[in-house]
């Protein structure tokens, strides 16, 4: 999608933005007695940004239109931060040509794992963005499945909530954790809807699944953080599960989802009884992208 130009407006930003800048940042001296402005001149944004003084000129003075190239180099010789660079693009009429920004990997906190460490009888999870599975503990994987035999790249609770048959056939409620699942998903994407990475794990499941691929169709959201699951283990029989799941305060997007049951209730015996049941004391498992 491409805006309406600003050639006047982008001059102005581009002239404000160059004023912000300290020269000792941008490598350039800045005790310079001819220096009578604050920040860069225009020959200098024009060199670190490698065109012409001339054009960078009529840039600034609304006289000619940016190409997405010429706004990528002023967009690093500027040095602006993820929103001003989607201002600069939309001012430019250019806003679909926007690359498209490198995200960080996901990274799993020290205290979460040691939490993890610590919840020896009850099932934890860390999701991470798009649901990604990015750390769980021995009680989970005794609950679900060997998360580590699952490729890191389809390590995600909605992919085996749809893929995995073990996971479809324990869960009593398939079909309304399911739709849930697909609600909090189409929540993230309001707020990340470039997200490459999302766009792949939408299109491999609406070609993989009909309800998955009707589900996100109907557009519907949904944040709970908690709940309660029902499930039939193949080993233990029934389980009720009260499921809760609290966001990282770090802003990461990141979230610990716990699975509890109440204490001397046929589920909490049998959570114990699946745990002891575990013969490789292989520990919690993490997994960092």
């Amino acid at each position: 999608m491409t805006s309406h130009s600003d050639p006047r407006a982008l001059g102005a930003f581009l002239k404000a933005r160059r004023s912000q800048l300290d020269p000792r940042e941008c490598g350039l001296s800045a005790t310079d007695s001819a220096r009578r402005v604050a920040g860069l001149r225009r020959e200098e944004v024009a060199a670190l940004a490698a065109i012409s003084v001339d054009y960078y000129t009529r840039l600034e003075q609304g006289r000619v239109r940016a190409s997405a190239p010429v706004l990528g180099t002023l967009a690093r010789a500027l040095r602006l931060d993820d929103d001003q660079q989607r201002y600069l693009y939309e001012l430019a009429g250019r806003a679909g040509q926007r690359p498209r920004r490198r995200r960080a990997p996901q990274r799993l906190r020290p205290a979460v794992r040691r939490l993890l460490d610590q919840l020896t009888h009850t099932p934890a999870l860390v999701l991470g963005k798009r649901l990604d599975i990015l750390a769980w503990n021995q009680a989970a994987a005794s609950l679900y499945t060997d998360f580590a035999a699952v490729p890191a790249d389809r390590r995600n609770y909605l992919r085996l909530l749809f893929t995995d048959p073990a996971m479809r056939d324990m869960d009593l409620d398939w079909e309304h954790d399911a739709r849930d699942a697909v609600a909090a998903l189409r929540l993230e994407a309001a707020a990340d809807s470039d997200d490459p990475e999302l766009a792949r794990l939408v299109g491999d499941l609406s070609v993989r699944d009909a309800d998955f691929r009707t589900w996100w169709a109907e557009h519907r959201v949904n944040s709970a953080t908690y709940g309660t699951k029902h499930y039939r283990h193949p080993l233990v029989g029934d389980l009720t599960l009260d499921c809760d799941t609290w966001a990282d305060p770090d802003g990461s997007g990141q979230r610990l989802m716990v699975l509890t049951a109440e204490l001397g209730s046929p589920s909490h015996d049998a959570l114990r009884i699946l745990a002891s049941w575990t013969t490789e004391a292989t520990g919690p498992e993490a997994v960092h992208r």
